[in-house]
């Protein structure tokens, strides 16, 4: 008995020693108005951490993090796009826009009859006078120098050209688009000689030197009863627009 009334002792004498050193601890704490100070609260931490008024606050990145740790926020794609997997600052192409330039078709060459279609239409203004209308048909810019070396049925020579239609540069067809020519068949005051109706005409093309003509030959139709010329028949030079042709 007593064996186990000396255990006892030592027991509650332990505990008392454990409760007298908690009571101590808590009058140290105490800040004399009765409540304990344990130490800065959750949200203390965050308003001491809070920018002051007016300084920059970061890109939206403490609220974008991950739920797993981490990670900073993708870029966000504008509205309409959606970023491509893995990187939300890259963009897909746009369907059906290449995302490479094509590469030219090559080096520009000189207009020809192979490359080209030319229309010859008669005008009723100015009167007695003939359009030509060439349009690039070949995958190449092309270049017409000078002015068209016309040949109607039988001709025995060139016409010659309107020297004051000369143009500020040389006439620059990209696929598609179309040069210019006038062509004044007769006087209009019947004062031309040798008189003569044709039905057929070729159509060459000058080189950059000027001399002789280069590649095929173009045949535009003429009307079914043919067009009237005379020896007033000139041409001017190749012109970029219609409203330049006409001007002659």
């Amino acid at each position: 008995m007593s064996i186990i009334r000396n255990t006892r002792s030592r027991l509650l004498g332990a505990a008392a020693t454990v409760v007298l050193a908690a009571l101590s601890l808590t009058a140290c704490s105490d800040d004399g108005s009765g409540s304990r100070n344990e130490g800065a609260s959750t949200a203390d931490v965050s308003a001491t951490l809070a920018p002051s008024a007016g300084a920059p606050m970061a890109a939206d990145s403490t609220a974008a993090g991950s739920a797993d740790g981490g990670s900073a926020p993708a870029t966000t794609a504008p509205s309409g796009v959606k970023p491509s997997a893995g990187s939300g600052a890259t963009r897909p192409a746009a369907k059906g826009v290449p995302t490479k330039v094509p590469a030219a078709s090559g080096a520009p060459v000189t207009c020809q009859g192979s490359d080209t279609k030319v229309v010859a239409a008669p005008l009723n203004r100015p009167v007695n006078h003939m359009l030509l209308t060439v349009t690039n048909t070949g995958s190449k810019t092309c270049y017409l120098y000078n002015y068209p070396e016309l040949r109607f049925t039988d001709a025995q020579a060139v016409p010659p050209v309107i020297k004051d239609s000369v143009p500020q540069a040389v006439v620059t067809l990209e696929p598609g688009q179309s040069g210019y020519a006038s062509v004044a068949l007769s006087a209009s005051d019947g004062s031309g000689k040798n008189g003569r109706t044709v039905k057929s005409l070729e159509v060459y093309f000058s080189g950059r030197s000027g001399v002789g003509s280069v590649g095929s030959a173009a045949h535009p139709s003429l009307p079914a009863k043919g067009v009237y010329i005379d020896d007033s028949l000139a041409t001017t030079y190749w012109q970029q627009t219609m409203d330049l042709a006409l001007a002659w």
